[in-house]
C-alpha cells in the first residue's frame, strides 16, 4: 500500500495506516459517509491528475485534450442514461460547488431564494448566514410542521406566493422522509421560480430506482457523488435541455476553473457500477437496515423524528433517553461507532450541543450488515445512552461493537498489499 509514499514520507504514511485501521475497526454511521470502491481510489490517484483542462469537449483551452474529451463524453452518456436526464454537467468539484454553479447560471446578486431551514434539515449552502452565499442573495425559508415533523407544503406554498422567489430549493442534509417534488414543481411554476433539487444525500437511492427521482420535476438537480452514491469526492448537475447552455456557461467560466479529470474518471466508473444489480442490492439493504434500526430504537425508548424514515438516515430525538446529542456522539465514538450530533426540528438546545443525532446506514450496508447486526447495534446504542459515563458498560459495548465489525472486512484481504 502506497509503497513510494512509505519510502519518501513515513510520517504521512503512518497516518494513512492509522486512518485505515480506524475505518476497518469502526462502525461508520455518519449519514454523509460511505466507503469508496477500490476502483474509485485507483482512478482518483491515476495519471489523469496530471492533465490540466478548461472548457468542454471540442472547445478546450489546452492542447492534448483528445482523450479527456472521450472521458467526459462517456460520462455524459452514462450519467444521462442512469438518471434519465436530458443534460448533465460533470465538472463540479463537490455538492457545494454544484449548487454554486446553478446559482451562477440563473441568479443575480439580490435575487430571492426560498429553501429549507438549516435547523430543520436543510443544507449550509442553501442560505445559511454562516455561508458566503447569504451575502449575495436574499433568503427566505420553509420548514416542517411541528406535529408531523415533515415538510409543511401549505406553508411553503404560502411563503412562495408572498416572497415570489427567483429560485426554490428542495433537498436536505438531515431529513428522513421523501419529498413531494411534483407539488414543489407546481408551486415554483405558479410563482415563476426556477426549481432546484439538491439530491446529494439520496443520489444512490435514486440511481438504484428505489425512491422517486426529482429529475422529471426539477429544472436543475445537483448532487455530490459520495454519500449514498459511494464514489469520489466530487459533484454533478443535471438540468432540462433548455437550460443546458446557461448551466454549462455558469459552471465554466462562470463559477469554476479547471477540471479534476481524475475524479471525473472515478465518477464515470461509478455511473456504470450504480446501474449494476450489486449496487441496487446494497441500496436496498440501506433502506431495509434503516427501517430495522428505526423500529429497534423505538422499542428501546428512542424517538425517531417524524416517526421513522423513508431513506438512508434517521434523525433521532434523544430527550426521552435524557442525553444530549453531543454526549451521545462522544460516548459512541469512544466505543467505535460514529454518528453525528444534530439539531432536531424546533430544538431547544444549541447546534453545538443538540437534542438529537443523525444516523446513516450506507457504510454498514456496504460492509454487509443485515438485520441481526443492526439490532445488535440498537442494543449497544441503548446501553450507551443509559450509561454514557460508565466505564464498565462502555468497555462491554466496545467489545460487542468490535465483534460485530470483525466479521465484515472493509476491503478484501490483500487489497492494499504492494
Amino acid at each position: 500500500m502506497l509503497k513510494y509514499t512509505r519510502q519518501s514520507d513515513p510520517e504521512i504514511y503512518e497516518l494513512l495506516v492509522e486512518e485505515l485501521h480506524r475505518q476497518e475497526n469502526n462502525i461508520e454511521m455518519i449519514a454523509s459517509e460511505s466507503t469508496a470502491p477500490l476502483e474509485v481510489m485507483e482512478l482518483t490517484g491515476s495519471v489523469f491528475t496530471n492533465k490540466t483542462l478548461e472548457g468542454y469537449p471540442g472547445k478546450r483551452f489546452q492542447a492534448g485534450s483528445e482523450i479527456a474529451d472521450k472521458i467526459e463524453e462517456l460520462g455524459w452518456q452514462r450519467a444521462k442514461e442512469l438518471f434519465g436526464a436530458e443534460h448533465v454537467n460533470l465538472q463540479a468539484y463537490s455538492g457545494s460547488t454544484a449548487n454554486y454553479s446553478v446559482f451562477a447560471s440563473i441568479l443575480e446578486p439580490g435575487d430571492e431564494i426560498l429553501a429549507m431551514r438549516l435547523d430543520q434539515g436543510g443544507h449550509l449552502t442553501h442560505g445559511s448566514s454562516a455561508n458566503w452565499v447569504s451575502k449575495i442573495y436574499h433568503h427566505d425559508f420553509y420548514g416542517v410542521n411541528p406535529e408531523t415533523e415533515q415538510i409543511d407544503y401549505d406553508e411553503l406554498e404560502k411563503k412562495a406566493k408572498e416572497v415570489k422567489p427567483k429560485l426554490i430549493i428542495a433537498g436536505a442534509s438531515a431529513y428522513p422522509r421523501l419529498i413531494d417534488y411534483e407539488r414543489m414543481s407546481h408551486i415554483a411554476e405558479e410563482v415563476g421560480a426556477y426549481f432546484m433539487v439538491d439530491m446529494a444525500h439520496i443520489a444512490g437511492l435514486v440511481a438504484a430506482k428505489l425512491i422517486p427521482s426529482p429529475i422529471p420535476w426539477a429544472d436543475f438537480v445537483t448532487s455530490s457523488t459520495t454519500k449514498t452514491f459511494c464514489s469520489a469526492r466530487s459533484g454533478m448537475v443535471f438540468c432540462k435541455e433548455k437550460y443546458a447552455k446557461i448551466l454549462d456557461r455558469g459552471t465554466f467560466p462562470g463559477c469554476l476553473g479547471s477540471i479534476h479529470l481524475q475524479t471525473m474518471a472515478a465518477k464515470i466508473w461509478s455511473f456504470k457500477y450504480a446501474a449494476s444489480p450489486e449496487f441496487r442490492a446494497i441500496m436496498q439493504r440501506v433502506l431495509d437496515n434503516a427501517q430495522t434500526l428505526s423500529a429497534a430504537l423505538i422499542e428501546r425508548g428512542f424517538r425517531p423524528v417524524s416517526g421513522g424514515t423513508d431513506n438512508h438516515l434517521l434523525l433521532v430525538d434523544l430527550r426521552p433517553k435524557n442525553i444530549t446529542g453531543k454526549a451521545f456522539q462522544n460516548a459512541l465514538d469512544s466505543i467505535g461507532i460514529t454518528v453525528n450530533k444534530n439539531q432536531i426540528p424546533f430544538d431547544p438546545a444549541s447546534p453545538f450541543v443538540t437534542s438529537g443525532v443523525r444516523i446513516g446506514l450506507t457504510s454498514t450496508a456496504q460492509r454487509g450488515f443485515g438485520k441481526d447486526e443492526i439490532i445488535r447495534i440498537a442494543d449497544i446504542m441503548s446501553k450507551v445512552a443509559d450509561a454514557p459515563e460508565d466505564a464498565a458498560v462502555l468497555a462491554e459495548c466496545k467489545k460487542e461493537a468490535q465483534d460485530i465489525v470483525s466479521g465484515f472486512p472493509l476491503y478484501p484481504a490483500g487489497a492494499f498489499d504492494d
